[in-house]
C-alpha cells in the first residue's frame, strides 16, 4: 500500500476507515427504508463519476456487467468505493487503482460471495488493468456463482 505507515495503517487504508465510518454514520442517520437503495445506488454512480477517466471506464462496465447479471444485488459504497450487496452484506466490489495510489484497480468478492467450494485455494480479488472480453466472461462466471 502507498502512503505514510503511522501508528499501524498507511494512509490509504486511514482514508478508506474514515470513508466507511462516514458512510456508516449517513445509513444510520438516514430516515425510512424506502429511498434508502436509490440514495445508495446515487452515492455510487456520483463516485464512479469522480474516478480518474481510466478508472471510471473499468467501474462502469463492473457496474453494468454486475447489474445485468445480478440484479438482486444492491450497489452501494464500501470503504468509499463501489460495492455490491445482498440483505447489506457486501458481496462484490470494485477498488480504484488511482484513488489507492496503485498500478491496477481491484474487482473482487467477500466472504458473502460463497467462491470457497473448491478446494482449499481459490482467488477473491482481481488485478484490473482493461476488461477484455475474456475478463468479463470470468467475472460474469464468478457473480452468476456468488448468487447461485
Amino acid at each position: 500500500m502507498s502512503g505514510e505507515n503511522t501508528s499501524g495503517f498507511f494512509e490509504t487504508e486511514r482514508t478508506a476507515m474514515k470513508e466507511r465510518a462516514a458512510e456508516l454514520k449517513k445509513e444510520a442517520g438516514r430516515g425510512g427504508r424506502g429511498d434508502k437503495a436509490a440514495r445508495e445506488e446515487r452515492d455510487l454512480l456520483a463516485k464512479i463519476e469522480a474516478m480518474e477517466p481510466a478508472d471510471r471506464a473499468l467501474a462502469e462496465r463492473v457496474h453494468a456487467l454486475v447489474t445485468a447479471t445480478a440484479p438482486d444485488l444492491k450497489p452501494k459504497l464500501w470503504y468509499g468505493q463501489p460495492a455490491y450487496a445482498r440483505k447489506d452484506k457486501v458481496v462484490c466490489f470494485f477498488r480504484s487503482g488511482h484513488d489507492d495510489k496503485e498500478r491496477y484497480s481491484t474487482f473482487g468478492f467477500t466472504p458473502e460471495a460463497g467462491l470457497d467450494d473448491h478446494g482449499g485455494l481459490w482467488a477473491t480479488s482481481f488485478a484490473v488493468r482493461e476488461l477484455s472480453e475474456e475478463a468479463e466472461k470470468t467475472i460474469v462466471s464468478l457473480l452468476e456463482r456468488a448468487v447461485a
